[in-house]
Protein backbone atom coordinates (compact mmCIF):
# COMPACT_ATOMS: atom_id res chain seq x y z
CA UNK A 1 0.00 0.00 0.00
CA UNK A 2 1.37 3.47 -0.89
CA UNK A 3 2.42 5.50 2.12
CA UNK A 4 -0.15 8.24 1.46
CA UNK A 5 -3.01 5.69 1.53
CA UNK A 6 -1.66 4.29 4.78
CA UNK A 7 -1.61 7.85 6.18
CA UNK A 8 -5.17 8.50 4.93
CA UNK A 9 -6.73 5.40 6.51
CA UNK A 10 -4.79 5.81 9.75
CA UNK A 11 -5.88 9.43 10.19
CA UNK A 12 -9.50 8.52 9.33
CA UNK A 13 -9.58 5.67 11.88
CA UNK A 14 -7.98 7.74 14.64
CA UNK A 15 -10.25 10.74 14.03
CA UNK A 16 -13.30 8.45 14.17
CA UNK A 17 -12.09 6.85 17.42
CA UNK A 18 -11.23 10.18 19.11
CA UNK A 19 -14.48 12.01 18.27
CA UNK A 20 -16.67 10.46 21.04
CA UNK A 21 -13.98 11.43 23.58
CA UNK A 22 -13.98 14.99 22.22
CA UNK A 23 -17.77 15.09 22.70
CA UNK A 24 -17.45 14.12 26.37
CA UNK A 25 -14.63 16.61 26.93
CA UNK A 26 -16.65 19.44 25.35
CA UNK A 27 -19.55 18.83 27.74
CA UNK A 28 -17.18 18.81 30.72
CA UNK A 29 -15.43 22.04 29.68
CA UNK A 30 -18.62 23.84 28.69
CA UNK A 31 -17.60 24.16 25.03
CA UNK A 32 -21.22 23.97 23.88
CA UNK A 33 -22.86 25.75 20.95
CA UNK A 34 -26.18 27.04 22.25
CA UNK A 35 -28.44 28.54 19.51
CA UNK A 36 -29.04 32.15 20.58
CA UNK A 37 -29.54 34.02 17.30
CA UNK A 38 -31.01 33.64 13.82
CA UNK A 39 -27.65 32.68 12.29
CA UNK A 40 -27.76 29.33 14.05
CA UNK A 41 -29.43 26.58 12.05
CA UNK A 42 -29.45 23.96 14.82
CA UNK A 43 -32.16 24.02 17.53
CA UNK A 44 -30.48 22.36 20.51
CA UNK A 45 -27.11 22.69 22.34
CA UNK A 46 -24.32 20.75 20.59
CA UNK A 47 -20.71 20.21 21.78
CA UNK A 48 -18.15 22.06 19.64
CA UNK A 49 -14.69 20.61 20.28
CA UNK A 50 -14.80 18.17 17.38
CA UNK A 51 -11.78 19.85 15.88
CA UNK A 52 -9.75 18.35 18.69
CA UNK A 53 -10.50 14.86 17.35
CA UNK A 54 -9.55 15.92 13.81
CA UNK A 55 -6.30 17.41 15.14
CA UNK A 56 -5.50 14.35 17.28
CA UNK A 57 -6.09 11.89 14.44
CA UNK A 58 -4.09 14.02 12.00
CA UNK A 59 -1.16 14.66 14.35
CA UNK A 60 -0.75 11.13 15.69
CA UNK A 61 -0.79 9.72 12.16
CA UNK A 62 1.62 12.49 11.07
CA UNK A 63 4.15 11.42 13.70
CA UNK A 64 4.06 7.92 12.21
CA UNK A 65 4.24 8.84 8.52
CA UNK A 66 6.18 12.12 8.13
CA UNK A 67 9.92 12.90 8.51
CA UNK A 68 9.88 14.94 11.71
CA UNK A 69 13.39 16.31 11.18
CA UNK A 70 12.24 18.14 8.05
CA UNK A 71 11.94 21.91 8.82
CA UNK A 72 8.72 22.47 6.83
CA UNK A 73 7.08 19.45 8.47
CA UNK A 74 7.94 20.73 11.94
CA UNK A 75 6.84 24.26 11.04
CA UNK A 76 3.38 23.05 9.98
CA UNK A 77 2.96 20.68 12.96
CA UNK A 78 4.04 23.26 15.56
CA UNK A 79 2.03 26.06 13.95
CA UNK A 80 -1.08 23.90 13.70
CA UNK A 81 -0.74 22.97 17.39
CA UNK A 82 -0.70 26.67 18.29
CA UNK A 83 -3.77 27.42 16.13
CA UNK A 84 -5.62 24.52 17.79
CA UNK A 85 -4.80 25.97 21.22
CA UNK A 86 -6.25 29.30 20.04
CA UNK A 87 -9.36 27.49 18.78
CA UNK A 88 -9.88 25.68 22.08
CA UNK A 89 -9.68 28.97 23.99
CA UNK A 90 -12.17 30.53 21.57
CA UNK A 91 -14.58 27.58 21.76
CA UNK A 92 -14.58 27.77 25.56
CA UNK A 93 -14.19 31.49 26.32
CA UNK A 94 -15.24 33.20 23.02
CA UNK A 95 -12.18 35.37 22.31
CA UNK A 96 -12.67 38.83 20.84
CA UNK A 97 -12.05 39.07 17.05
CA UNK A 98 -8.96 41.29 17.57
CA UNK A 99 -7.34 38.90 20.06
CA UNK A 100 -8.11 35.91 17.85
CA UNK A 101 -6.62 37.63 14.78
CA UNK A 102 -3.45 38.52 16.70
CA UNK A 103 -3.02 34.91 17.86
CA UNK A 104 -3.63 33.65 14.32
CA UNK A 105 -0.79 35.85 13.09
CA UNK A 106 1.48 34.47 15.83
CA UNK A 107 0.64 30.91 14.72
CA UNK A 108 1.20 31.79 11.04
CA UNK A 109 4.65 33.17 11.85
CA UNK A 110 5.80 29.70 12.90
CA UNK A 111 5.76 27.98 9.48
CA UNK A 112 7.18 31.19 7.99
CA UNK A 113 10.07 30.98 10.47
CA UNK A 114 10.69 27.40 9.31
CA UNK A 115 11.07 28.55 5.70
CA UNK A 116 7.53 28.14 4.35
CA UNK A 117 7.05 31.35 2.34
CA UNK A 118 5.42 32.49 -0.90
CA UNK A 119 8.43 33.79 -2.82
CA UNK A 120 7.02 33.55 -6.34
CA UNK A 121 3.66 34.69 -7.72
CA UNK A 122 2.02 34.21 -11.08
CA UNK A 123 2.81 36.83 -13.71
CA UNK A 124 -0.41 37.57 -15.68
CA UNK A 125 1.76 38.07 -18.78
CA UNK A 126 3.41 34.69 -18.35
CA UNK A 127 5.88 33.00 -16.04
CA UNK A 128 6.56 33.86 -12.40
CA UNK A 129 7.58 36.97 -10.44
CA UNK A 130 9.99 36.92 -7.50
CA UNK A 131 8.56 38.98 -4.60
CA UNK A 132 11.58 38.91 -2.29
CA UNK A 133 11.14 41.04 0.84
CA UNK A 134 7.33 40.98 0.55
CA UNK A 135 7.24 37.19 0.89
CA UNK A 136 6.65 37.17 4.66
CA UNK A 137 3.72 39.62 4.51
CA UNK A 138 2.06 37.80 1.59
CA UNK A 139 2.52 34.42 3.25
CA UNK A 140 1.02 35.66 6.53
CA UNK A 141 -1.91 37.19 4.63
CA UNK A 142 -2.49 33.89 2.77
CA UNK A 143 -2.31 31.62 5.85
CA UNK A 144 -4.41 33.86 8.11
CA UNK A 145 -6.86 34.54 5.28
CA UNK A 146 -7.47 30.86 4.45
CA UNK A 147 -7.60 30.01 8.17
CA UNK A 148 -10.55 32.39 8.45
CA UNK A 149 -12.27 31.37 5.20
CA UNK A 150 -12.81 27.85 6.56
CA UNK A 151 -14.00 29.36 9.83
CA UNK A 152 -16.52 31.60 8.04
CA UNK A 153 -18.02 28.78 5.96
CA UNK A 154 -18.46 26.43 8.93
CA UNK A 155 -22.17 27.14 9.24
CA UNK A 156 -23.98 23.89 8.37
CA UNK A 157 -23.58 20.31 9.58
CA UNK A 158 -20.68 18.69 7.74
CA UNK A 159 -20.01 21.63 5.42
CA UNK A 160 -16.49 22.68 6.45
CA UNK A 161 -15.30 19.09 7.00
CA UNK A 162 -16.61 17.93 3.63
CA UNK A 163 -15.24 20.89 1.67
CA UNK A 164 -11.87 20.52 3.41
CA UNK A 165 -11.81 16.80 2.52
CA UNK A 166 -12.56 17.61 -1.13
CA UNK A 167 -9.90 20.35 -1.21
CA UNK A 168 -7.37 18.02 0.47
CA UNK A 169 -8.00 15.22 -2.05
CA UNK A 170 -7.71 17.72 -4.91
CA UNK A 171 -4.36 18.96 -3.62
CA UNK A 172 -3.29 15.35 -2.95
CA UNK A 173 -3.88 14.37 -6.59
CA UNK A 174 -2.08 17.44 -7.89
CA UNK A 175 0.85 16.97 -5.49
CA UNK A 176 1.12 13.34 -6.60
CA UNK A 177 1.35 14.50 -10.20
CA UNK A 178 4.02 17.06 -9.27
CA UNK A 179 5.86 14.42 -7.21
CA UNK A 180 5.68 16.43 -3.97
CA UNK A 181 6.46 13.98 -1.15
CA UNK A 182 5.53 15.62 2.16
CA UNK A 183 2.62 17.70 0.78
CA UNK A 184 1.11 14.43 -0.53
CA UNK A 185 1.24 12.88 2.95
CA UNK A 186 -0.07 16.06 4.62
CA UNK A 187 -3.10 16.28 2.32
CA UNK A 188 -3.79 12.55 2.71
CA UNK A 189 -3.71 12.93 6.50
CA UNK A 190 -6.04 15.92 6.41
CA UNK A 191 -8.53 14.25 4.06
CA UNK A 192 -8.58 11.14 6.25
CA UNK A 193 -9.04 13.10 9.48
CA UNK A 194 -11.99 15.01 7.96
CA UNK A 195 -13.68 11.88 6.63
CA UNK A 196 -13.25 10.08 9.96
CA UNK A 197 -15.02 12.99 11.67
CA UNK A 198 -17.88 13.37 9.17
CA UNK A 199 -20.09 10.48 10.45
CA UNK A 200 -20.53 12.45 13.70
CA UNK A 201 -20.77 15.86 12.02
CA UNK A 202 -23.08 15.29 9.03
CA UNK A 203 -26.70 16.32 9.49
CA UNK A 204 -28.05 15.79 12.10
CA UNK A 205 -24.72 16.62 13.77
CA UNK A 206 -23.82 15.13 17.13
CA UNK A 207 -20.79 17.42 17.43
CA UNK A 208 -19.40 20.54 15.73
CA UNK A 209 -15.72 21.04 14.89
CA UNK A 210 -15.87 24.56 16.34
CA UNK A 211 -13.19 27.19 15.73
CA UNK A 212 -10.70 24.55 16.90
CA UNK A 213 -11.36 22.45 13.80
CA UNK A 214 -12.18 25.12 11.23
CA UNK A 215 -9.05 27.16 11.95
CA UNK A 216 -6.90 24.02 12.07
CA UNK A 217 -8.14 22.86 8.66
CA UNK A 218 -7.62 26.27 7.06
CA UNK A 219 -4.20 26.65 8.63
CA UNK A 220 -2.90 23.27 7.44
CA UNK A 221 -4.37 23.58 3.93
CA UNK A 222 -2.87 27.04 3.43
CA UNK A 223 0.54 26.10 4.87
CA UNK A 224 0.79 22.90 2.81
CA UNK A 225 -0.20 24.85 -0.33
CA UNK A 226 2.70 27.26 0.23
CA UNK A 227 5.11 24.41 0.98
CA UNK A 228 4.15 22.66 -2.27
CA UNK A 229 4.49 25.90 -4.23
CA UNK A 230 7.95 26.55 -2.75
CA UNK A 231 9.17 23.09 -3.77
CA UNK A 232 7.77 23.11 -7.31
CA UNK A 233 7.95 26.85 -8.16
CA UNK A 234 5.31 26.45 -10.87
CA UNK A 235 2.31 28.56 -11.80
CA UNK A 236 -0.01 25.57 -11.31
CA UNK A 237 1.13 25.00 -7.73
CA UNK A 238 -0.10 28.47 -6.77
CA UNK A 239 -3.40 28.38 -8.67
CA UNK A 240 -4.53 24.88 -7.61
CA UNK A 241 -5.18 25.68 -3.91
CA UNK A 242 -7.13 28.78 -4.96
CA UNK A 243 -9.39 26.61 -7.11
CA UNK A 244 -9.61 23.81 -4.55
CA UNK A 245 -10.69 26.33 -1.89
CA UNK A 246 -12.63 28.46 -4.38
CA UNK A 247 -15.98 28.18 -2.60
CA UNK A 248 -14.87 29.37 0.87
CA UNK A 249 -12.59 32.02 -0.70
CA UNK A 250 -15.45 33.45 -2.77
CA UNK A 251 -17.86 33.30 0.17
CA UNK A 252 -15.41 35.13 2.45
CA UNK A 253 -14.57 37.78 -0.17
CA UNK A 254 -18.28 38.39 -0.76
CA UNK A 255 -18.88 38.62 3.02
CA UNK A 256 -16.12 41.23 3.41
CA UNK A 257 -17.52 43.37 0.57
CA UNK A 258 -21.08 42.97 1.89
CA UNK A 259 -20.17 44.02 5.42
CA UNK A 260 -18.06 46.94 4.19
CA UNK A 261 -20.89 48.21 1.96
CA UNK A 262 -23.33 47.92 4.90
CA UNK A 263 -20.97 49.77 7.24
CA UNK A 264 -20.50 46.75 9.52
CA UNK A 265 -17.25 45.40 11.04
CA UNK A 266 -15.61 42.86 8.70
CA UNK A 267 -15.30 40.27 11.50
CA UNK A 268 -18.94 40.65 12.60
CA UNK A 269 -20.92 37.49 11.84
CA UNK A 270 -24.10 37.73 9.77
CA UNK A 271 -26.56 35.54 7.88
CA UNK A 272 -25.45 36.44 4.38
CA UNK A 273 -23.18 33.48 3.62
CA UNK A 274 -24.00 31.30 0.62
CA UNK A 275 -25.15 28.39 2.82
CA UNK A 276 -27.53 30.70 4.73
CA UNK A 277 -28.97 31.98 1.45
CA UNK A 278 -29.64 28.44 0.23
CA UNK A 279 -31.40 27.58 3.48
CA UNK A 280 -33.42 30.82 3.41
CA UNK A 281 -34.54 29.99 -0.13
CA UNK A 282 -36.06 26.69 0.91
CA UNK A 283 -33.32 24.04 0.79
CA UNK A 284 -32.85 21.67 3.70
CA UNK A 285 -29.48 21.46 5.44
CA UNK A 286 -28.61 18.22 3.65
CA UNK A 287 -29.64 19.60 0.25
CA UNK A 288 -27.61 22.77 0.74
CA UNK A 289 -24.53 20.89 1.93
CA UNK A 290 -24.65 18.32 -0.90
CA UNK A 291 -25.11 21.12 -3.44
CA UNK A 292 -22.03 22.94 -2.06
CA UNK A 293 -20.06 19.67 -1.98
CA UNK A 294 -20.84 19.25 -5.68
CA UNK A 295 -19.66 22.80 -6.43
CA UNK A 296 -16.40 22.10 -4.61
CA UNK A 297 -15.98 18.86 -6.54
CA UNK A 298 -16.30 20.75 -9.83
CA UNK A 299 -13.69 23.28 -8.73
CA UNK A 300 -11.42 20.47 -7.55
CA UNK A 301 -11.84 18.60 -10.84
CA UNK A 302 -10.89 21.74 -12.75
CA UNK A 303 -7.75 22.05 -10.64
CA UNK A 304 -6.75 18.47 -11.47
CA UNK A 305 -7.56 18.98 -15.17
CA UNK A 306 -5.34 22.05 -15.20
CA UNK A 307 -2.39 19.86 -14.31
CA UNK A 308 -3.37 16.95 -16.57
CA UNK A 309 -4.55 18.62 -19.80
CA UNK A 310 -3.83 22.36 -19.53
CA UNK A 311 -5.27 25.67 -18.33
CA UNK A 312 -7.52 26.46 -21.32
CA UNK A 313 -9.32 23.13 -21.10
CA UNK A 314 -9.68 23.48 -17.33
CA UNK A 315 -11.15 26.98 -17.67
CA UNK A 316 -13.62 25.65 -20.26
CA UNK A 317 -14.65 22.86 -17.88
CA UNK A 318 -14.97 25.40 -15.05
CA UNK A 319 -17.22 27.66 -17.14
CA UNK A 320 -19.47 24.75 -18.12
CA UNK A 321 -19.56 23.49 -14.54
CA UNK A 322 -20.46 26.87 -13.03
CA UNK A 323 -23.16 27.43 -15.66
CA UNK A 324 -24.61 23.99 -14.93
CA UNK A 325 -24.64 24.65 -11.20
CA UNK A 326 -26.21 28.06 -11.65
CA UNK A 327 -29.01 26.52 -13.72
CA UNK A 328 -29.42 23.53 -11.38
CA UNK A 329 -29.48 25.80 -8.34
CA UNK A 330 -32.23 27.95 -9.83
CA UNK A 331 -34.28 24.88 -10.74
CA UNK A 332 -33.84 23.42 -7.25
CA UNK A 333 -34.81 26.67 -5.52
CA UNK A 334 -37.84 27.12 -7.79
CA UNK A 335 -38.92 23.55 -7.02
CA UNK A 336 -38.64 24.17 -3.28
CA UNK A 337 -40.53 27.45 -3.62
CA UNK A 338 -43.42 25.73 -5.42
CA UNK A 339 -43.54 23.04 -2.73
CA UNK A 340 -43.75 25.72 -0.03
CA UNK A 341 -46.57 27.52 -1.86
CA UNK A 342 -48.50 24.27 -2.24
CA UNK A 343 -48.40 23.49 1.49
Amino acid sequence: MPKYLYAFFMAAALSYIFTPFAMKLAWKLGAIDVPKDTRRVHKKPIPRLGGLAIFAGFTLAAFLTLPLKNPSVMGILIGSSVIVAVGILDDIYCLSPKVKLLLQIVAALIPVAFGIRVEWVTNPFGGMLYIGKYSIIITLFWIVGITNTLNFIDGLDGLAAGISAIASITMLLVNLNLKQGNPVIFTALLAGACIGFLPFNFNPAKIFMGDTGAMFLGFVLSSVAVDAAVKSATVVALIVPMLALGLPIFDTAFAIVRRFMNGKPIMQADRGHIHHRLIDNGLSQKQAVIFLYAMSLVLGLCAVLMVKIGMKEALLALTIGLFTFSYTGKMLLNSQSKKSEGM
